[in-house]
């Protein structure tokens, strides 16, 4: 099996999902401790991050195709599948979970303890998120919580270097470090998963009916579908109003956009030659466009791209 099965295995275009909300956090961190801590430890702080969320995105694929694989062999979508058609192993993808996982490990661990020590969280919550499927349609939000680690994950990482475990339980000016800014952000991005999701999941309705699985288009109404989408759609940006970073009037107004441009991709479904691909692209293009907005912003005259 070469280098491009490998990528094909972990579906690696699907990391320009959670790439730029890893970054999104580290850029909120930069700019709240960008006083505390030198440009050096930040340089060396982003290697690590993305060390680790490269070993976390690729776990979260691998483990998935592996807990999945029956599922896969009984969907004409996903029969082919590498695991299902026998291209890869068993052995090859516990392997690749292995190496994953010390991807993610040594990246915590050159960071600092307290990104080791809280290591053990998105591996449970990416072992979870397979069987969530087999028993409830709020797997969509499952999922949604594995993309939202990556922005909190990448924020601690750099809170962690000042406050070390206080950037997680202490108080600062009578509330959390991480409040509102990065929950609101992290909640954001599980209902703009979740939105994606539910809509991704369109294509195999009859097949997960037929096996049994819990998603929420095989479950509901397309007007339910649509309905919800739209309402998860405006959730996140309510979400990512309410997080507000630097109290940025410009960045609501990419959110808003970016928010319309959802809307109106799930609206134009039946119009569209290729929805699937049209959404993608566009809740591709909402992540990036976020983390642009954040990273031009320049509190106290100072900012990131300075």
């Amino acid at each position: 099996m070469g280098f491009r099965d490998i990528l094909e295995f972990i579906k690696i275009e699907h990391t320009l999902f959670s790439l730029p909300f890893v970054l999104m956090g580290y850029v909120l961190a930069h700019n709240q401790f960008m006083d505390e801590l030198s440009s050096q430890k930040f340089g060396i702080d982003i290697f690590w991050i993305l060390v680790a969320a490269v070993g976390a995105r690729g776990l979260a694929m691998t483990l998935n195709r592996i807990i999945d694989r029956d599922i896969d062999a009984s969907n004409p979508r996903t029969e082919n599948r590498h695991l299902v058609s026998g291209a890869m192993s068993m052995t090859t993808a516990w392997t690749l979970s292995a190496i994953f996982l010390i991807m993610l490990l040594i990246g915590a661990w050159q960071l600092n303890e307290v990104a080791l020590m809280m290591a053990w969280l998105p591996v449970i919550v990416f072992i979870v998120y397979p069987y969530t499927k087999r028993y409830t349609w709020l797997c969509h939000f499952w999922l949604g919580l594995c993309l939202a680690l990556a922005p909190a994950g990448a924020w601690v990482a750099v809170a962690a270097d000042v406050h070390g475990w206080a950037a997680i339980t202490g108080l600062n000016d009578g509330g959390f470090l991480w409040y509102p800014t990065i929950f609101f952000i992290s909640l954001g991005v599980t209902f703009w998963i979740a939105a994606f999701d539910i809509n991704y999941a369109r294509m195999d309705i009859e097949s997960d009916r037929e096996s049994g699985i819990h998603s929420f288009p095989s479950r509901f109404s397309e007007t339910a579908i649509t309905r919800t989408s739209i309402q998860l759609t405006l959730l996140w940006f309510a979400c990512f109003a309410i997080s507000n970073p630097m109290d940025e009037i410009w960045f609501l107004a990419v959110a808003g956009l970016m928010s319309v441009l959802n809307i109106a991709v799930i609206l134009a479904r039946e119009k569209l030659e290729d929805f699937q691909t049209m959404l993608f692209r566009v809740s591709m293009l909402t992540g990036w466009a976020l983390l642009v907005a954040i990273m031009i912003i320049e509190p106290s005259n100072d900012g990131l791209l300075d």
